[in-house]
């Protein structure tokens, strides 16, 4: 499989480690702040991207390099332009940056009518996905217990540019799915009690670290905690590498959807 990488940071040298070592082909790096030199990597570092006057990739398409698939992870006020641009050019894309989901009805108009795919996802960790599943389970038990109130926090680096998380939103939208009783999510600082209906769930960006999320079911007796912890990014790279494989597969005969997210990965596999 031949790979653009949109985004070379962190999680993109991360991927390339890992794409290269299942045997793909990084065939084009996208991103204005890599300083590596085409002859170290064989590939095309384009200035023009994520310019402020035309964000993305619309000035790199000669440098995409035949790209069967591309990676795209770089941050919230490009992404959907970069999105644009991959799909007019019917480039399916694997989507890591987050904090743009209120403009995907947006996006989905965008895919369908241009016959590309996409699939995004605010964490493609398959350990963070189980650890969602266990905590709406645990919600939806806890529903039945009024002793035990529900809230939460997560711990990022201190070079994260987002709060909360991606991974925190998708977390408190499952807890609220599966608990009757918690319906307002609370992300700032609370100098007040909070209300019954309400779901505090705090950010903490400090040091090198790499992502945890936890959910407390606290009562007057006792606490439950049930907490993720990424001990480094390879586990996030892995996962989208191989949504990058499952959705190359994905054919344009197959019309009944183009945008898919972890879930439909994880349930096809």
């Amino acid at each position: 499989m031949k790979l653009a990488l949109i985004g070379y940071g962190k999680m993109g040298r991360r991927i390339e480690e890992i794409a290269t070592a299942r045997g793909h082909e990084i065939v084009s790096v996208i991103d204005p702040h890599a300083k590596e030199k085409t002859s170290r990597l064989g590939v095309e570092i384009a200035a023009s991207f994520g310019a402020a006057n035309a964000a993305g990739v619309a000035g790199a398409v000669n440098n995409l390099g035949g790209a069967d698939v591309a990676i795209e992870f770089t941050q919230p006020d490009v992404v959907v332009h970069n999105i644009q641009e991959l799909s007019r050019r019917r480039i399916p894309a694997v989507i890591g940056t987050t904090n743009w989901y209120h403009r995907l009805d947006e996006v989905k108009r965008v895919i369908e009518a241009d016959g590309s795919r996409l699939l995004y996802a605010p964490n493609f960790s398959l350990g963070v996905n189980i650890f969602y599943r266990v905590v709406s389970h645990a919600a939806q038990l806890m529903d039945s217990f009024p002793e035990y109130d529900v809230g939460g926090y997560e711990i990022h680096h201190n070079e994260k540019k987002e709060s909360p998380s991606g991974t925190a939103k998708i977390l408190v939208e499952k807890i609220i799915a599966a608990m009757k009783r918690k319906r307002t999510p609370v992300w700032d600082a609370l100098d007040r009690p909070p209300q019954p209906e309400e779901l505090h769930f705090a950010s903490l960006r400090v040091g090198a670290e790499p992502g945890a999320h936890a959910a407390r079911f606290d009562s007057p007796a006792d606490t439950i905690e049930i907490k993720h912890t990424a001990r480094n990014r390879d586990g996030f790279a892995f996962g989208a590498v191989r949504c990058a494989e499952w959705l190359a597969n994905k054919k344009d005969a197959d019309v009944s959807q183009r945008v898919f997210t972890i879930d439909d990965f994880l349930e096809d596999v």
